[in-house]
């Protein structure tokens, strides 16, 4: 029954991130003025990290007229990622900007088991993780909603990791939202 219980979850689990997948770039969501830093500090009370677990945003973080939710779900899915992959109740997620013209890229690095070289390429495809569904509970799906959000914002997406290492994942992220480019 125990089993039967777990399965039941991991299908509904993949279902709704099946669902969301679906959605990106189609349901309009409203522009507005975005403080980064205090959208950080609400996704990061949203994840709650383990008390023991440090995760340190850097000063700068740019204050953008975009859409909210879209960068939100990418940082709660980065960062709760970080958390949830991690092999200690004490890592540390680390949070940077720098601007690149037209857009600013972010990073994400974390001192968790890192990512082997040989499969670093699919971690962005869907339905793909690296530890056992009876391991570990995930649908595969986290990481492929990542990168479609920022795709479909006009981004890009970078994973850097050796094995033992951590992670930084490096994603751009545009000033101006794509509507105001046309």
């Amino acid at each position: 029954m125990h089993l039967l219980r777990g399965r039941v979850r991991r299908m509904e689990a993949l279902i709704n991130g099946l669902l969301e997948y679906s959605r990106i770039g189609r349901i309009q969501t409203p522009v507005s003025v975005v403080d980064v830093d205090e959208l950080l500090q609400e996704v990061i009370d949203l994840v709650a990290p383990p008390p023991t677990f440090t995760i340190e945003v850097e000063p700068g973080m740019p204050i953008l007229v975009m859409k909210k939710l879209p960068l939100q779900q990418v940082f709660a899915n980065l960062i709760g990622d970080a958390i949830e992959h991690h092999t200690r109740s004490d890592g540390h997620v680390k949070i940077s900007v720098q601007d690149r013209g037209d857009d600013y890229e972010f990073a994400v690095v974390d001192d968790g088991p890192g990512i082997a070289l040989e499969y670093q390429n699919k971690v962005f495809s869907i339905f793909q993780t690296l530890e056992a569904r009876d391991q570990k509970e995930s649908t595969g799906v986290g990481l492929a909603i990542v990168k479609k959000i920022v795709e479909t914002e006009t981004g890009a997406i970078a994973l850097e990791s050796q094995q033992g290492m951590g992670c930084t994942f490096r994603f751009t992220w545009p000033k101006q939202p794509r509507e105001l480019y046309a």
